[in-house]
């Protein structure tokens, strides 16, 4: 999470979910009453081992901690400190050249040309991606970096501080801001114990606000995805917002749109979407000035351009050719990481979260299988499979529900037409389903070797006093908390799960 300017004023963590089901807070406080009872009774044996077994707790002792390394002392000034026996680089910097024939960076005058081929600004996902060794680099490996947002008044002179002053940039500054986001790929070597960004590499790229995407999935071609410039519906520039991502087993990087609903203003409130825009939260005060100068973050004259974003998008580190893909059947919604994991019949599982407070975790199943021996026919194994969405249950199940159009509510009289229509208005099924609204899941990530997923769940500064329990001991809980959740029979593709 990189975003902390953003939560200076909360405005990205609205809060947008109407729903009155039982929150997770709620049911951590059920279950541990529920175990609290278990165990008084008699000290009994059996009770004791059952209260565990309801616990979710491991069968086998933890053993010893990997972090070996002694901690560093308390410090709170300019030096970066890090434990003995290691050291730490600047590797590349905002403005640093990504691409040949970049110019050289100065941060007084700041051009687009110059950012769209420079190291785009704030970074939060980083990913490796391995390249053979090199006998004259040694170690060498792609890395993939987001570019999640940027701050006007620390680019740009005399903007003031805070959010309104975000919204005082002129077009030319606008589309310098549109440039920085996106992300970079570059490809770095290590020499003499040292890593360097290898210069002029044929695999370097630079991804950014304009970048032309493809959109693939069920959702492609909708007509609440089409636009003025794009009549089709299966184009968009760019990606924004990016926040966590990671990999696929096929190589390629997974990047995940999140708070994209603050790049647009207007007047949401009289607009046929109205109701879509609010969940989503897309209001008539922007985050920047791009609404005043391009026209398409303004949804009075393009009202669909919203939809265009939220998705996980697909990128080929290996390629710079290739075109970056939206890959809507995950879903859509303020995507926080894509981790991935193998279920026993070798489809591969995609976990996330929608990072909001009082938003759902998801997870995405492939139709077919993972094919190792061939790359080229995993290309579009993201495009079908089942999207789910959880229900936590106050006795430690977990239960997935399908999104999928013609099951339970996702129906004609519901407002879901087809299953297009369950995608772009992904936080609106999951209501409908009675999913379990969670305190902002952050990363959604399986432990690789024991098979459990993890759910960071970041805070809920919005929790009341009446509201702390055992789980959560603070009002305005600024740290959140860390739920385990173990898959039946170890399949990640099963629909039942314990927490």
């Amino acid at each position: 999470m990189a975003d902390d300017y953003q939560r200076i004023d909360d405005s990205e963590n609205i809060g947008s979910n109407p729903s009155a089901e039982v929150s997770i807070a709620q049911l951590i406080e059920r279950r541990l009453s529920r175990r609290d009872a278990l165990r008084g009774l008699a000290g009994l044996g059996a009770v004791a081992i059952a209260a565990d077994q309801l616990a979710g707790t491991p069968a086998h002792a933890a053993g010893p901690s990997s972090l070996t390394f002694t901690e560093p002392s308390r410090h709170l000034d300019g030096t970066h400190h890090v434990a003995d026996g290691y050291e730490a680089q600047v590797l590349i910097r905002w403005g640093d050249p990504v691409l040949s024939g970049a110019s050289a960076f100065d941060p007084a005058k700041l051009t687009l040309e110059g950012q769209q081929k420079q190291f785009g600004y704030n970074c939060d996902f980083i990913g490796l991606h391995p390249l053979p060794p090199d006998s004259r680099a040694g170690d060498r490996f792609l890395m993939v970096v987001n570019h999640e947002y940027t701050n006007t008044n620390l680019m740009f002179a005399g903007m003031g501080a805070g959010r309104d002053a975000n919204r005082k940039s002129n077009k030319e500054q606008c589309e310098i801001e549109v440039a920085a986001h996106g992300g970079s790929v570059i490809e770095i070597a290590r020499e003499g114990g040292t890593w360097k960004v290898v210069p002029d590499s044929k695999y370097a790229r630079r991804i950014s606000g304009t970048t032309e995407m493809a959109v693939s999935g069920p959702a492609a071609g909708h007509d609440k995805l089409k636009t003025s410039t794009d009549p089709s519906g299966k184009k968009v520039l760019g990606m924004l917002n990016n926040c966590a991502g990671g990999e696929t087993p096929w190589g390629t990087w997974l990047t995940a749109e999140e708070n994209f609903n603050g790049y647009f203003g207007g007047d949401a409130e009289k607009m046929p979407d109205a109701k879509a825009y609010k969940r989503y939260g897309v209001s008539k005060a922007s985050w920047y000035g791009w609404v005043n100068h391009i026209d398409r973050f303004n949804v009075e004259k393009e009202p669909n351009e919203p939809n265009r974003f939220g998705w996980v998008v697909e990128i080929d580190p290996y390629d710079p050719a290739a075109t970056p893909v939206k890959r809507t059947a995950l879903g859509r919604f303020k995507h926080e990481g894509c981790h991935h994991a193998m279920a026993k019949d070798g489809r591969v599982v995609i976990y996330t979260g929608d990072d909001e407070r009082f938003d759902y975790i998801y997870k995405f199943v492939t139709s077919k299988p993972l094919d190792r021996a061939n790359r080229a026919a995993n290309r579009d194994l993201l495009d079908e499979g089942t999207l789910y969405v959880a229900r936590f249950d106050d006795d430690g199940k977990v239960a997935w529900l399908p999104l999928v159009h013609g099951q339970g509510p996702l129906t004609a009289e519901n407002g879901f037409n087809s299953q297009a229509d369950v995608l772009i208005y992904t936080r609106v099924a999951a209501d409908l389903l009675k999913a379990t609204p969670m305190d902002r899941p952050e990363d959604v990530e399986a432990n690789p070797v024991t098979g459990r997923v993890y759910v960071m769940l970041t805070n809920n500064s919005r929790r009341t006093a009446d509201q702390v329990n055992r789980a959560n001991p603070r009002a305005a809980n600024a740290h959140g908390h860390i739920v385990e959740i173990t898959p039946k029979d170890g399949d990640h593709a099963s629909t039942e799960s314990t927490w």
